[in-house]
């Protein structure tokens, strides 16, 4: 299990508002120039809400891949599935702190090449109904990373204000 049932319908409740999921948009020149230099045929999005980084890529030209997207508050998108290349685009910081192993273990088993992961690291605009902010964990990368690299072989790792950017490949 990866989520709460009410966390779940929190998501749920989140994605109904337009601006709630568009980071991926800022980092699909990122997402492109990796699956290029991997030559990666399919891509998996892990947390990929309304499908905006498929839409994003398709307007950069980008339209030769397999796309597979993942998110609970989407039941219809089924279960995560491996790819070449899986993006998890401004979601860890969203899990429950109770389900992130779960969630680790869930992107480990579908990274077949690489992984591109976006962490923010301070507060959300949005908050959640009950006050909350919006971003459950908010740790520096020195909390991150150790927990990462239990799952994950570190390829690149880029600051950023905020938060930061890793590529990850699988444990060898």
């Amino acid at each position: 299990m990866t989520i709460s049932p009410e966390y779940l319908a929190e998501q749920q409740k989140l994605h109904e508002n337009p601006n709630y999921g568009v980071a991926s948009l800022h980092y699909a020149p990122i997402i492109l120039d990796l699956a290029d230099q991997t030559k990666a045929a399919s891509i998996s999005d892990y947390g990929a809400g309304k499908r905006n980084l498929q839409k994003k890529l398709h307007e950069l030209g980008k339209s030769d891949f397999e796309y597979f997207p993942y998110d609970p508050a989407f039941p219809e998108y089924g279960e995560p599935k491996p790819a070449d290349l899986v993006c998890c685009i401004d979601v860890l910081e969203h899990i429950e702190f109770t389900y992130l192993d779960a969630v680790l273990d869930d992107l480990s088993r579908i990274v077949v090449k690489v992984g591109l992961f976006t962490i923010d690291t301070g507060p959300a605009i949005k908050t959640l109904s009950d006050g909350r902010n919006a971003h459950l964990i908010q740790k520096p990368s020195s909390w991150w990373l150790p927990r990462l690299c239990e799952h994950f072989e570190r390829v690149h790792l880029q600051g950023m204000p905020k938060g930061f950017w890793i590529v990850v490949g699988p444990r060898e």
